[in-house]
């Protein structure tokens, strides 16, 4: 009974852990960035800079 007792301890104890261990927080340093030249600007649907139409 104390194994028992004492493997579930060690469960309840890792288990923030193994969540932590889950979560994406460097995601946002893996993505690129993409800058366009002055007077243009990005077109999400062509995935390219394109010159940018003032009214």
């Amino acid at each position: 009974m104390r194994i028992r007792t004492l493997l579930a301890g060690l469960v309840l104890i890792a288990t923030p852990g193994l969540a932590i261990a889950e979560c994406n927080w460097g995601a946002g340093m893996n993505e690129a960035s993409i800058s366009c030249a002055q007077g243009t600007t990005w077109d999400d649907t062509t995935q390219r800079c394109v010159t940018s139409v003032s009214s």
